[in-house]
């Protein structure tokens, strides 16, 4: 079980930031220590022109993977479970995320973004994600806020975890959350 303070998880509304957030704390954590070794994935939209078309899922060393999305056609995908207009592609998403979620003994930090209702359709990554917070290896991960004033069961269950902080992201906390998550990575980094 993850000890207290090494689960930190932000969430807010869509759109508000939370994967520029994460990207600028994993950003800074490098600039402070060049040595540490992240592994994660985060989700990016995609889009043509200004519509939003779909999600893909990245890596932090550069692998990418279709999420979901309203372009897909095909038999197989008539099978895809839906989030409003976006069919997921299970299958791609474990393919590119769970390898990234593998326990190593030289990992300092894990990034999950996010641990959302498209992700949740795979039932191996709830198992990955509780195996990551069972190995004491800091977590830094984004959640959905609640829809109608219920979270996802995965999410209440992340956000109930005895060693889970979270920070509702706005507008107009956004740099001073970012600079409150890097201070306290780093300490415990040196603490370690």
């Amino acid at each position: 079980m993850a000890a207290t303070g090494r689960c930190f998880l932000v969430t807010g509304p869509p759109g508000v930031g939370k994967t520029t957030l994460i990207m600028r704390v994993i950003d800074a954590l490098k600039q402070s220590s060049p040595n540490l070794k992240i592994q994660g994935f985060y989700t990016r939209e995609l889009r043509e022109g200004a519509e939003r078309t779909g999600f893909e899922v990245v890596t932090l060393n550069g692998r990418t993977g279709p999420l979901a999305s309203t372009k897909t056609s095909g038999q197989e995908s008539q099978r895809w479970p839906c989030v409003g207009r976006y069919k997921v592609d299970v299958a791609s998403f474990e393919s590119i995320a769970l390898p990234e979620l593998q326990v190593k003994d030289d990992t300092d930090l894990f990034i999950i973004d996010e641990v959302g209702k498209m992700e949740l359709f795979s039932s191996s990554f709830f198992h990955c994600v509780l195996k990551v917070l069972e190995s004491n290896i800091p977590l830094l991960a984004s959640v959905p806020n609640p829809r109608s004033g219920y979270d996802i069961p995965g999410v209440a269950r992340l956000k109930n975890h005895p060693g889970a902080a979270i920070y509702t992201l706005n507008i107009a906390n956004r740099d001073a959350i970012k600079e409150q998550l890097h201070s306290q990575l780093l300490h415990l980094f040196q603490n370690n």
